[in-house]
């Protein structure tokens, strides 16, 4: 007998609060965002990039167009956010709210995100739970290493790292995306590997020119996304071109949440319907929309 395909090989699911197992060929999940664009599924080779280092990197993800508009409003929101009318006075406001679902986003978070029972072509299964904007000039940015060991972690804690084989969960996932170029010096660094670890972080990793951690270039306009159970810290930016402006954003399954921010109330009203359910209350009986 020969030996089954690994690369058609499915996982087995439980279905949410039922008896017997999630028909893969059969999950609704959406194919295109609220903009009815496409969703970009991630390759097999960025699937297993993220599932082995914790973190992946798409550069130059943006165009030239979007990335000067996004960055265009980020430095207004930072510098003068009172010439914004309250309710886009955030990094989800103005052009800022493509990025919440954009393409790529959707695609990866059906991937590693989406709870198919609370999926279809008019809701995500996934929600975003926070946002910011950083904004760093030369030499801004504190060192400290945090997070870690995800597939050891209780049920319940938002920094999991769940796997089986042919299926990753990664529970809380950041999102980050880089309006301005990133250089050797600064941006975020990761310990590759660590959301599995299972052993504690050695003390060589308190110190930022420790070999153990991992750095990344990119240019404006790239995205990064690693799951919050992967080692990580900011280090100090050290380009004197320009700062560092980056949108951190957070994504987590439908039931499960760990910030408290919340979008203005005006600004939730004004969305697409398809893209108000990524704000959806935190539950799971019911709250398919």
């Amino acid at each position: 007998m020969s030996a089954p395909d690994p690369s058609t090989a499915k996982p087995l699911l439980f279905q949410q609060s039922r008896v017997g197992y999630v028909e893969i060929d059969e999950v609704d999940l959406p194919r295109t965002n609220a903009a009815s664009k496409p969703v970009i599924d991630p390759t097999p080779e960025q699937r297993y990039l993220f599932d082995t280092q914790g973190w992946l990197l798409i550069p130059g993800l943006l165009s030239e167009d979007e990335v000067e508009e996004m960055r265009a409003f980020c430095y207004r929101l930072h510098q003068e956010p009172e010439s914004l009318p309250e309710p886009q006075r955030s990094p989800i406001g103005g052009p800022l709210e493509e990025l919440t679902d954009h393409p790529f986003i959707v695609g990866f978070m059906n991937e590693f995100l989406a709870n198919p029972d609370l999926s279809s072509q008019d809701c995500y299964g996934f929600r975003m739970e926070s946002t910011s904007l950083a904004m760093r000039q030369t030499g801004e940015g504190g060192f400290g290493p945090h997070n870690g060991n995800g597939l050891w972690r209780l049920p319940g804690d938002g920094h999991n790292y769940r796997c089986v084989p042919g299926k990753a969960r990664s529970s809380l996932t950041c999102v980050v995306w880089e309006l301005n170029e990133v250089e050797a010096s600064g941006g975020t660094l990761f310990i590759n590997g660590s959301h599995k670890a299972a052993f504690p972080l050695p003390a060589g990793a308190q110190n930022l020119d420790s070999d153990l951690w991992t750095r990344y270039t990119c240019p404006a306009g790239s995205l990064l996304i690693f799951a919050e159970s992967t080692t990580h810290t900011a280090s100090p930016w050290g380009s004197t071109n320009h700062e560092r402006c980056a949108i951190f954003s957070r994504y987590n399954y439908v039931d499960s949440k760990w910030h408290k921010w919340q979008p203005h109330p005006e600004a939730l009203e004004a969305m697409p319907p398809k893209r108000r359910t990524l704000f959806r209350p935190v539950h799971v009986e019911g709250n398919l929309i």
